[in-house]
């Protein structure tokens, strides 16, 4: 009797290891991405930008004026990009306030970025339901986003008094997480 060899094939056993292995390394590497994505930091990642120049912007406020990254050189700066139908942007738009009315007298600046948002009358809405004191800037073309690589909001960059991104958040602050954050650019909260 002769064995072809596609029957051979057909009837050789698969090692477990053969069988197994391909599934094991995909399980794997789907843990490695969820453990990346849902690490345990409370929102404080490194990101690309931290420990690199803050890229320039000039921004259009609300009101017709403008605002340059420039115009604050020498004060540490939260930067914060958020939108009106963000629902972690309303929750953390309370400990912004709070932190722009205690801090501005000792040259921090609070400045927001709106994302992604045409609708300019809940723009306005929101910062006067949250009262909202300092300057909400408008980047139409995302321009500015881009250049921070920002992908949703909220995302806050917390930059030194020398201009250097020392910090990144990503999901919505809360007081814990801001004041980590304030320590990176010297800021005592």
């Amino acid at each position: 009797m002769t064995i072809s060899p596609e029957s051979a094939s057909k009837s050789a056993p698969v090692s477990p290891l053969k069988r197994f292995l391909p599934p094991l390394i995909a399980a794997a590497l789907v843990a490695a991405l969820g453990v990346g994505l849902l690490r345990g930091n409370g929102g404080q990642v490194g990101g690309p930008l931290v420990d690199k120049a803050a890229p320039a912007f000039t921004l259009q406020t609300l009101d017709g004026g403008t605002v340059s990254l420039a115009s604050l050189k020498g004060r540490p700066v939260v930067l914060n990009f958020w939108a009106s139908w963000c629902i972690p942007c309303r929750d953390e738009a309370p400990i912004l306030r709070d932190l722009s009315e205690k801090q501005s007298a000792n040259g921090l600046a609070v400045v927001g970025v709106v994302f992604s948002d045409k609708n300019l009358t809940a723009v306005r809405k929101f910062t006067q339901e949250y009262a909202l004191a300092y300057p909400s800037l408008l980047d139409p073309n995302l321009g500015t986003s881009i250049a921070y690589g920002v992908s949703g909001v909220p995302e806050t960059f917390f930059i030194d008094k020398e201009g250097m991104v020392r910090g990144y958040d990503q999901g919505g602050l809360t007081p814990e997480r801001l004041t980590a954050g304030l320590g990176k650019i010297g800021v005592v909260y």
